[in-house]
């Protein structure tokens, strides 16, 4: 790996500080109290050397004899945000999983995961006692949602203030490593949320020394990041790199980065993808990069690119799930409208092209043309989904779809997205069919939690109307303990969808991940009554083909002589049961 500009550098005679302080005039470097003046150098850097330090020492900054600051690049925070960084050495924990070079893309089958909430304890540690479920259930890759250290004990991970310090909440940095090493071992790789678009809204001290990480504009969630400042775009491009080779994760997904305002001539995310492009030549790994991107950016995406030189993997396809949700729930507030008028021909349209909305103006957004074309990328530059994170999360409950679908359409709906060729991921429980809720939760104070709570209640004014103070308090610890999955339904009332599950994993396995990698797409059309149609090129010549009636009633089947062999489902006969799926694979 690149050498790191930011943070604690262990060396063989102690260890170098070094922090970025544009506007600060003095900085001393405090250990056990005392303090030690760091040399000014050019372009407002400051440094250090400590002789004789080792790891396990604590520290902070002090500023201009003002305020004492933990490092913005520290490894561990063992006391929260506010409290002193700890030196790690990264170099002291022995892998065991040494070889391990990844996976290719097409083999990724996601499992959208919150540590906290993963398991009653909520720790690296426990989830690293689950990992087995996860391969038995054929997902090959586990995605964290994010961990860089936020003001309190519980969050989303989306206010995280520290980007390179992995939470205290859920262990410590070796923890993490053995969690990610005992995933290798197992055959699953490990993905990472990070965020670039913002830092949260407590714990954050750079303002005070180096304001120009910030411009005036504004993110839904605060201000936005100055990429045109050489140091700024070097710290999250830096950033990537440390999780990716220090903890060895396989991929990133990147947060919103339509919310990322880009002022450069070359864009902070095409050095972020070149720099992991790099890391993945010189270690021979796989390495993915995911997107999340509202303004669906065609140009951005090649998932045929290994490694990374410039473009992503994929991007989470949003427009997938929401037509799914208006179809399943008949939901129409917010961006659902977007989808209201023929969810069945989005579907359609997703499964066909990528994307739904691929240039056409977007009501939800005031009229405003969205997307590119996108039917000449291929399907897996697509990670497609029912439920995540945010569509469960941001709901006045945090209720999950198994709350308000009949079973039988989640289920047809679950066979279409786990055997599609785009990526497929699932939300962490959801392959048992958990019921458990998911709600916004955090532990800010004062006027911050105020604030918070405000917030939702004018986002959700009609569920508080309604139901008022059994709608979760997002500040409770009540909330969060709420959201921790009841793995004893697993076994029990979960039992039936979770081999319904397995058995769709293992056709995919078996009969679709041998000619991913070359797929294309083909034709998709749905029809008025319910009927779904949809055809691939995969690799080798092979054609794949989907027949669904995705309404409650039955309807006459397709009269054209089916192609390939029946991979999945049943023979309709003149009429389609509602909810029935049929998958075919012809091979040449």
């Amino acid at each position: 790996m690149n050498e790191r500009h930011f943070g604690a550098k262990l060396t063989s005679e102690g260890a170098t500080f070094r922090l970025w302080a544009p506007a600060a005039k003095h900085v001393e470097l405090m250990l056990d109290h005392q303090p030690h003046p760091l040399a000014p150098g050019k372009h407002g850097w400051f440094e250090i050397d400590v002789p004789g330090l080792k790891a396990g020492a604590r520290y902070k900054f002090r500023i201009d004899n003002e305020i004492d600051v933990p490092d913005p690049a520290s490894a561990f925070q063992p006391e929260d945000v506010f409290g002193p960084s700890e030196v790690i050495d990264h170099a002291s924990y022995a892998w065991r999983a040494g070889d391990w070079r990844g996976r290719p893309w097409h083999e990724t089958v996601l499992s959208e995961s919150h540590v906290g909430a993963f398991t009653r304890e909520g720790t690296y540690r426990a989830m690293t006692d689950r990992l087995d479920h996860l391969v038995e259930t054929g997902i090959t890759a586990l995605e964290l949602l994010p961990l860089a250290d936020f003001a309190g004990g519980r969050n989303w991970g989306y206010d995280g203030v520290l980007w390179y310090a992995p939470d205290s909440a859920y262990g410590r940095p070796e923890e993490l490593k053995r969690l990610i090493d005992e995933a290798h071992l197992r055959g699953l790789m490990v993905f990472l949320d990070v965020v670039y678009n913002h830092f949260g809204p407590e714990g954050n001290y750079l303002g005070r020394y180096a304001p120009s990480f910030f411009t005036e504009a504004q993110t839904p969630w605060g201000s936005a990041i100055d990429y045109r400042v050489p140091q700024v775009r070097a710290f999250a491009v830096e950033n990537a790199l440390y999780w990716l080779d220090e903890y060895r994760f396989d991929g990133l997904r990147l947060d919103a980065v339509h919310a990322i305002v880009e002022l450069g001539e070359i864009p902070m995310l095409h050095d972020l993808s070149l720099a992991a492009g790099q890391l993945a030549a010189q270690t021979g790994r796989h390495i993915h990069l995911v997107l999340e991107n509202d303004d669906n950016a065609v140009s951005l995406l090649d998932p045929t690119q290994d490694p990374p030189c410039g473009k992503y993997r994929a991007q989470w396809n949003d427009d997938y799930h929401h037509a799914w949700h208006v179809k399943l729930t008949a939901e129409k507030q917010g961006y659902y409208r977007d989808y209201q008028r023929a969810p069945v021909s989005d579907i359609a349209r997703s499964l066909g092209s990528g994307f739904v909305y691929q240039g056409e103006a977007s009501e939800h957004r005031g009229g405003k043309a969205r997307g590119e074309a996108s039917g000449e990328l291929s399907p897996t530059a697509f990670v497609n989904f029912l439920q995540n994170h945010d569509q469960i999360g941001n709901r006045a409950f945090g209720d999950r779809l198994e709350n308000k679908v009949n079973p039988e359409a989640i289920e047809a709906a679950l066979a279409i997205t786990l055997l599609a060729p785009p990526i497929p991921m699932l939300f962490m429980g959801e392959e048992w069919g958990s019921k458990t809720p998911f709600p916004f939760f955090c532990d800010f104070k004062g006027s911050l939690a105020d604030a918070v709570r405000k917030g939702r209640r004018d986002e959700y004014a009609w569920a508080y109307a309604t139901y008022g103070d059994d709608v979760p308090d997002p500040l409770s610890e009540a909330t969060f303990e709420s959201a921790k999955l009841d793995w004893a339904a697993k076994d029990g009332s979960g039992r039936q969808r979770l081999a319904l599950v397995r058995e769709l994993l293992a056709i995919r396995r078996r009969h679709i991940m041998p000619y991913l990698a070359e797929a294309c797409f083909g034709k998709a059309r749905a029809a008025d009554s319910g009927l779904l149609t949809a055809n691939w090129r995969m690799g080798d010549g092979a054609r794949l083909t989907l027949l669904a009636n995705v309404s409650d009633e039955p309807i006459a089947a397709a009269t054209d002589r089916p192609r390939g062999t029946l991979i999945w489902g049943n023979e309709p006969g003149e009429l389609m049961k509602p909810w029935s799926v049929i998958w075919r694979l012809e091979e040449r």
